[in-house]
């Protein structure tokens, strides 16, 4: 099989789980678990790659585990989340509007606004490490490779690490109202959304060597990065914490955005 036929069954996969997921957020009526899928819905299509692949090497082994680590970890995270938390105030609010002010049908709002924009998207973001994967064959690891796997490791570990503390901070009565800025917070405001970036970045990396198509194939971290950092990553957040959480205007003044940075004091402003 080619690497277009590859990924065209990738796509038609991705394609029918989120039909079933689609069908299962009409019965219970709520698109929120849809966050953990996106992490999940990763590592399937690296998976999908990843059985397609005749004799592969050390270089598509490590993709598919870089990229099964990061998606099942976060996937995880996220759905024990949902199932604790419920509807999420974000997916309420883009549902409601479509259902009273544009006439959706809860199951049509649930297809256009969630599930079917999905699936590009996830699928570019996607690319390096099904390209990577389709093309490395039986090839070893290079220099830039092993770097790109260092860069997506510190990513997962960072982002698992502000997850936890970010967890216990919130199990904690005491915290009610309050900001973390503590641990990886002290550092950024969005130590999560950092280990995004670079877990992804760093899997393209580690498939770098494979030529062309995955550098191309950057256009996923690039879309990965903006919404992060520009769109409905730490924007969207923001916005609500200013409103809901006094003190984090004085936690923006003195904390980086999104890279990592020893915290500004009074003399620094």
């Amino acid at each position: 099989m080619n690497m277009l036929e590859a990924l065209g069954m990738n796509f038609a996969l991705l394609v029918i789980i989120m039909i079933v997921l689609w069908l299962i957020s009409i019965r219970i009526r709520d698109v929120s678990f849809i966050d953990a899928f996106w992490a999940y819905g990763m590592a399937i299509m690296a998976s999908a790659s990843f059985v397609q692949t005749d004799n592969p090497g050390t270089l598509a082994y490590t993709i598919w585990a870089l990229t099964a680590l990061w998606g099942i970890r976060l996937g995880t995270h996220l759905f024990l989340r949902w199932r604790k938390e419920g509807v999420d105030p974000r997916y309420k609010k883009i549902m409601g509007r479509a259902m009273e002010k544009q006439g959706m049908s809860f199951a049509r709002a649930a297809l256009l606004k969630a599930w079917a924009m999905q699936i590009p998207l996830l699928f570019i973001v996607c690319l390096p490490a099904q390209l990577g994967i389709l093309l490395a064959g039986a090839d070893g690891l290079s220099l830039v490779s092993i770097i790109g796997t260092v860069i997506a490791l510190v990513g997962i570990g960072f982002e698992t690490i502000g997850d936890m503390q970010l967890k216990a901070f919130k199990a904690n009565p005491a915290s009610k109202g309050k900001v973390l800025d503590s641990g990886l917070w002290k550092y950024t405001r969005h130590p999560n959304y950092f280990g995004d970036f670079c877990a992804w970045w760093g899997i393209w990396l580690v498939a770098a060597p494979m030529g062309w198509p995955v550098w191309l194939a950057a256009i996923g971290p690039l879309f990965l990065s903006f919404t992060l950092m520009k769109w409905s990553g730490a924007p969207l957040l923001e916005k609500s914490l200013k409103q809901n959480r006094p003190d984090y205007a004085d936690y923006i003044e003195r904390t980086s955005g999104f890279f990592p940075m020893p915290p500004r004091n009074a003399a620094n402003k």
